[in-house]
Formats: structure tokens, C-alpha cells, sequence
């Protein structure tokens, strides 16, 4: 694999800043990667524009497609971040945003699909806002295809992500009824204090045995300093390895009952990303490890990691799914985001070989 066409495609869209929330700006990346993914792959993606984000879809190869993989184009960074974190080639680094989640990864999969017959690439623009757009395209082209490649970025020393968390997201609501804090706060019914009593009990659906963490996050209540407060709401991050746990905490969290007089208690939100297991991985991740012993290539490792994917929701509607198969570095989300740049030809290789090997069949390349 080239290097320096892969770095020039991957910085080619690392240039295109592409915020989640900002359509426009997505529409703008959208138009960048389709030109990259037009460059490799010989032909224009079919564009789908669904509530406003744009999403591509290239059908590579006259036959039917039989390998999806899957990657997205919008970040976490803002408009401007390219200001402050420009992007650079350096000492064998690449950084900019969004290089190492996941435009690296974008090219990879262009470069090892070119060419090749009975592969969808698909590239959503909503990835990093829980797909809410592109989820069902994501599970109708998953349960179309006898396997799904995730194009995110590898997890710590290049593993491949052959478990991944579900998770779940909820808002618990509570409401009181105000008071003056001073003249006569035995009147009122306090919000802080139920939304405090229903963070403990929620805290405590968590059960790490499972791997099953159960998170109060963001929480706000009240309206003044002195005013007993009428109503108040928390967020609830529920991560798990199981579908059978995440179908316990789902009853418990709809079960909560106010525990002080008066108050009210309303639970919304649910299950967002099923787990991707260990079963679900287990074949391709063995066929990855054959590929890479045919390439005379380090044995891959694996990992288990808590962050969830449209990997996710591939594994979901019973797809055998590999992810993690993207960049090798480190950063994502943060300051210190980046690429080696040394391990993109070799993991590109690779990609292409497992992709290869699907496309031959049940027992795959000899």
C-alpha cells in the first residue's frame, strides 16, 4: 500500500472540519470524502440525506455485495479546532482532528477496497451523536452483507475491538414543589434531595461482576439560592457487556419510585447501542490472524473496550462484525489525538486481505 496516497487522502479530509451538530458543515465533508472515495473507488457515491446529515454509499464491483465497511465522517471537534490543532505530518505523526476518529480509517478502507467486487463501503455523518439518522440504513446494509469491517480506530497498541459494550442512556426527572428556604421550607418538597436519593439507587444498578457500570452524569435542579427546589433532572450512562443486563437495568430504571412524600419521578430514554460480543467477533478476528500470517505480519491482538460503535448495532441484528480495524494511535476526543504513521500501510495490507479472504467464500483463501 502507498503511504504517501494514503496520507494524502486522509489529510485531504482532516481539512474539511465536520462538527456532528453543524449540517452544513457535514454536507461540506460529505462533498470532500466523496471526492477521495470517488478517487479510489472509480465511481460517485449514491448520497443520502436523511434529517438534514448527509451519509455515502458506494456499491463497489458489478456483484452482489457481500462485505460491508463501515466508517463516519463527522467528529466531535469544533468549527476552527484546525486553528489550534492544525493539521500536521511530523516525526512519523499525524494529528489534526478527527485523524485518529476516524478520517485515517476512512482512507484505509478506500484504499483496500479499490478495485475489488462485492463490497458496500458506507460512510455515515452522525456517528458521534449515537447515529440517530443513519442507524436503520446502518442495520439494512449489516443484515444484507455476511460480515461487517468497522473502520474505527484500534484500541490501545493496535488491538482489534472484538467486544464492545451497549449502551443505554436515560434522563431521570423529579419534581417537587417550591417553598421559600428560609420563612417556611417544610412546606415545599425538594427536588435535590429525591434527585440525590434516585442518584444513589441508580449508582447502585450497577453490578462490576457483569462489567455492567450504571452512571449518574449530568444533573441540574432548582431555580434559586433560596427556593426549595420544585424540580430537577439527572442523565444516566449505562454501560454493558450483555443483553441480558441491559434488559435488567432497563426494568429497574423504569421502576424507580419517589422516596420522599409528594415527589414525582418520570424516567425516559432507554437501550441505545447493543452489545457487540465476543461471539459476534470471533470468526473474522480468526481469519484477520490467518491473513496477517499469510502477510508475514504480527499476530493482531484483541480487546474489549466499554465505547460503543455503529459496530454495535451491526453485531445487533446478528452480523459477524470486527472493529477497531482502523488507525493505530491514540488521542481520540482530545488534545493529543493522532496516527502513526508507519502502521497505515501494513494495517491497510491487512484490511485488504481479510476483505479478500471473505470474498472467497466460508473457508476463505487457502
Amino acid at each position: 500500500m502507498d503511504l504517501t496516497e494514503i496520507l494524502r487522502d486522509a489529510t485531504e479530509m482532516i481539512g474539511c472540519e465536520s462538527p456532528s451538530a453543524d449540517l452544513a458543515a457535514v454536507a461540506r465533508s460529505a462533498d470532500v470524502v466523496a471526492a477521495v472515495g470517488a478517487r479510489r473507488l472509480g465511481s460517485e457515491p449514491e448520497r443520502i440525506v436523511l434529517d438534514g446529515r448527509t451519509h455515502l454509499r458506494w456499491r463497489v464491483g458489478a456483484g452482489p455485495s457481500r462485505v460491508l465497511l463501515l466508517g463516519h465522517h463527522d467528529t466531535v471537534w469544533p468549527l476552527g479546532s484546525l486553528t489550534t490543532h492544525p493539521c500536521t505530518v511530523e516525526g512519523g505523526v499525524l494529528r489534526g482532528p478527527g485523524c485518529f476518529d476516524m478520517k485515517a480509517g476512512l482512507a484505509m478502507a478506500f484504499h483496500a477496497a479499490a478495485g475489488l467486487d462485492g463490497v458496500t463501503v458506507l460512510v455515515t455523518g452522525d456517528e458521534e451523536l449515537g447515529s440517530p439518522s443513519s442507524r436503520a440504513l446502518i442495520e439494512d446494509e449489516a443484515r444484507a452483507a455476511e460480515a461487517a469491517l468497522v473502520l474505527e480506530a484500534s484500541a490501545a497498541g493496535g488491538a482489534l475491538k472484538t467486544e464492545r459494550k451497549g449502551v443505554s442512556l436515560y434522563e431521570v426527572a423529579v419534581k417537587g414543589r417550591a417553598a421559600h428556604a428560609g420563612l417556611e421550607p417544610e412546606r415545599g418538597v425538594n427536588a435535590t434531595l429525591e434527585l440525590a436519593h434516585q442518584a444513589l439507587v441508580v449508582a447502585r444498578l450497577g453490578d462490576p461482576a457483569a462489567g455492567t457500570t450504571v452512571t449518574p452524569t449530568a444533573a441540574r435542579a432548582g431555580t434559586t439560592s433560596n427556593t426549595v427546589p420544585a424540580e430537577g433532572a439527572c442523565a444516566v450512562d449505562v454501560r454493558v457487556r450483555t443483553a441480558a443486563e441491559q434488559a435488567r437495568v432497563d426494568r429497574a430504571m423504569r421502576g424507580l419510585a419517589p422516596v420522599l412524600d409528594g415527589a414525582l419521578v418520570e424516567v425516559t430514554g432507554g437501550p441505545n447501542r447493543p452489545p457487540l460480543d465476543a461471539a459476534s467477533s470471533a470468526d473474522l478476528f480468526a481469519r484477520l490472524c490467518r491473513s496477517a500470517d499469510r502477510l508475514d505480519l504480527p499476530e493482531p491482538t484483541s480487546a474489549a473496550v466499554g465505547g460503543a460503535s455503529d459496530g454495535n448495532f451491526t453485531a445487533g441484528v446478528g452480523t459477524p462484525t470486527l472493529d477497531g480495524l482502523g488507525a493505530v494511535g491514540g488521542g481520540a476526543h482530545a488534545d493529543d489525538e493522532h496516527v502513526l504513521v508507519e502502521e497505515l500501510p501494513d494495517r491497510t495490507a491487512l484490511l485488504r486481505a481479510l476483505v479478500v479472504d471473505l470474498l472467497a467464500g466460508p473457508g476463505g483463501r487457502p
